[in-house]
């Protein structure tokens, strides 16, 4: 399993609500282009988003499910790539210091399909880079949010 760490300076709560906006995941989940729909109750578990990944016109549509949910501390999703394959994508989210910044953590393994049988050590470091732009991404919206709530006060 690939896992990627960041400290992200919002609170877990903060930081959890970016996840559960189910409609922003294209702009920072790298390799999603488009949100096409996400179901009302997102993120509970069995729900779904829907999503289309990659470069168009090599763009596949696919939909991504909600394994677990543990509001703020856990996210578990199986995403879909069909025909590449899925993968379970798991983000955990601990607070740190006073609270006021957590530690998230992606943890991504394939699980189903071409991509889990072609593991190697290039896949894993291009897993790792993304994920790591992945956790920049969210970073960046999750304190941006932050800053807009301290300017309306």
């Amino acid at each position: 399993m690939a896992i990627v760490e960041k400290v992200i300076d919002a609170p877990p709560q903060q930081v959890f609500d970016v996840l559960a906006d189910g409609w922003t995941y294209s702009d920072w989940v790298v390799g999603t282009a488009h949100v096409r729909d996400v179901d009302a109750d997102w993120p509970r578990a069995g729900t779904q988003l829907h999503h289309r990944a990659g470069p168009w016109p090599f763009s596949l549509e696919d939909s991504s499910t909600v394994l677990v949910c543990e509001p703020p501390h856990k996210l578990v999703i199986k995403a879909g790539l069909w025909p590449a394959g899925e993968a379970i994508v798991v983000f955990t989210l601990q607070p740190v210091g006073d609270g006021f910044g957590t530690r998230v953590r992606i943890g991504e393994d394939f699980a189903a399909g071409p991509l889990r049988w072609v593991r190697n050590k290039l896949n894993d470091l291009v897993l790792h880079q993304r994920n790591k732009e992945t956790l920049r991404r969210l970073s960046d919206i999750a304190t941006r949010q932050k800053a807009d709530e301290r300017a309306q006060r």
